[in-house]
């Protein structure tokens, strides 16, 4: 079992989860390494905790979600839907026992960050979140992803390579920040499109035009556009943003 030295200082869990038991055993196996849990069992109380509007997520300084889909008032997704569409960036693992795949990839493209069916292992949920707070700056509420040497910085919409901007449009860098919070997965021009709808007048970007805007993107971002090692192009699929390009 893990060691409070394992998880940095005062990390912070809200689990929200209605099986007293599993609740109970993931608590003990958080604490255990570290984390500071706060369970409830409702998505009413989750609501409470996390609070309204724009600080939505940030508030009571949460590092992180473990959220069931299944609850007594309602379903999981609607409160990532929710969070999401209120600005919120806390990271979202949620937690299954339901057996189509569809309803992962909806939580996938609600804004979860991950997924772990029902029956899982307490070390396996430990290792999720461990790779979601990897994904994520150190400090509670920050919105500054890190993969290597490129930092994309939500609140600032600022890219940076090597500490250095680089020029991307407002839609370009919608595109890139819907890419990067789902690393290793592939996206759809669909799922990017909606992901840009609601920055200004969406006229600029339609069906094959992600193209040409991911093509920009490698442009200001990779060494060697014509070979990109960060954005990845899956023929007929669409678009995977790779966890590392350069071993860190």
């Amino acid at each position: 079992m893990a060691t409070v030295s394992d998880e940095r200082a005062a990390a912070r869990v809200l689990l929200v989860e209605d099986d007293a038991r599993l609740a109970q055993m993931v608590e003990e196996y958080l604490r255990a390494a570290g984390w500071q849990v706060r369970h409830v069992s409702t998505l009413a109380q989750a609501e409470s905790l996390l609070g309204m509007g724009d600080a939505i997520g940030h508030g009571p300084g949460f590092d992180a979600m473990v959220l069931d889909l299944m609850l007594p008032d309602g379903d999981g997704l609607d409160l990532c839907r929710r969070l999401r569409g209120a600005g919120g960036e806390l990271p979202v693992l949620m937690l299954t026992a339901r057996g189509d795949p569809l309803d992962r990839v909806l939580g996938l493209e609600l804004g979860a960050d991950d997924y772990l069916p029902k029956p899982f292992e307490p070390r396996e949920l430990l290792a999720r979140l461990r790779a979601i707070q990897r994904r994520r700056t150190g400090t509670p509420g920050s919105q500054v992803l890190r993969y290597g040497r490129l930092e994309i910085d939500a609140a600032a919409r600022q890219a940076r390579v090597d500490g250095e901007p680089r020029n991307l449009t407002g839609y370009q860098f919608d595109l890139l920040l819907a890419l990067a919070r789902h690393p290793g997965r592939v996206l759809s021009r669909e799922f990017l499109l909606d992901a840009v709808k609601s920055h200004g007048d969406a006229s600029e970007v339609y069906d094959r035009s992600i193209d040409v805007h991911v093509s920009r993107i490698r442009a200001a971002l990779e060494d060697d556009p014509r070979h990109p090692r960060r954005i990845l192009t899956l023929r007929g699929a669409g678009y995977v943003f790779a966890r590392s390009q350069d071993g860190n």
